[in-house]
């Protein structure tokens, strides 16, 4: 099934414009639950309630507003929010282009596929030179009043977009003082066995071998309720973590397992 176009634009860089359609590259597919009235379930709705009146606040008598500390608010006037919208544009400008293994995977957001819009050549080209040359092109674009920085990538034939966090946005692993993270000397033995472990289970990712058990769970659960079969829970299996002292023996089981 074809994907809908989402947005059209350009990737602009030097004096070169490649015309572009976006699609959503990822589908997030989750059972939805709805809150219904205990007593005749109809479905509830929610309403916003003034915590001083206790009464519902229509959307007339509501207004945004920052909080600056406990208890003390700045209202902020809509047309004024309205000023801070980035505006409208249908370019991705790429500022400059970086090797692909610079990019630290914890900066990636979401991703989307760039189909060519006309000029099928030029983008040809740009896709060819990403892959010769290894490279990513970090660029910027605002759709639907928001502003975004992002990866231009590589990918067999079509180019994709990688939405990229901000470096503010991360959390650097040093900021959070883990104090029990400690590098623990291994013998030569212990290291051996760990990597005979990890080789024989070495494979070729194939993410479709991988199914979200707790989606399927949910499903037959709602499938027995609605065929009116009683529904067991089984109780969760608790594992106990491997103590240092019984690293190698444990290690030395999960082999012969494998092997």
């Amino acid at each position: 099934m074809a994907g809908r176009t989402m947005w059209k634009g350009y990737i602009h860089f030097g004096e070169t414009d490649v015309p572009v359609k976006l699609h959503t590259a990822v589908k997030e597919e989750r059972i939805q639950f709805h809150l219904l009235h205990k007593r005749d379930h109809v479905r509830l709705r929610q309403q916003m309630v003034c915590a001083y009146e206790k009464k519902p606040a229509p959307t007339e008598t509501q207004v945004k507003a920052f909080e600056v500390e406990d208890g003390k608010y700045i209202i902020v006037d809509p047309s004024k929010l309205e000023q801070a919208v980035p505006e409208s544009s249908r370019v991705i400008e790429v500022h400059e282009f970086v090797e692909t293994d610079q990019i630290d995977p914890i900066f990636f957001d979401r991703v989307y596929y760039l189909e060519p819009d006309t000029r099928l050549k030029e983008y040809n080209a740009l896709v060819g030179a990403l892959k010769e040359m290894e490279v990513e092109g970090i660029c910027t674009w605002t759709m639907r009043k928001r502003s975004y920085l992002g990866a231009l990538q590589p990918s067999g034939k079509i180019l994709r977009l990688n939405t990229l966090r901000y470096a503010d946005e991360v959390i650097p692993v040093n900021a959070l003082e883990l104090q029990k993270v400690q590098r623990i000397p291994l013998s030569e033995k212990e290291l051996k066995i760990g990597c005979d472990l990890i080789n024989q289970l070495s494979a070729p990712f194939q993410p479709q071998k991988f199914e979200d058990e707790h989606q399927k769970k949910l499903q037959r659960l709602i499938e027995k309720k609605a065929r009116g079969e009683q529904v067991v829970v089984p109780r969760p299996k608790r594992l106990k973590p491997t103590t240092s002292d019984k690293l190698l023996q444990a290690l030395e089981a999960s082999l012969k397992k494998v092997a």
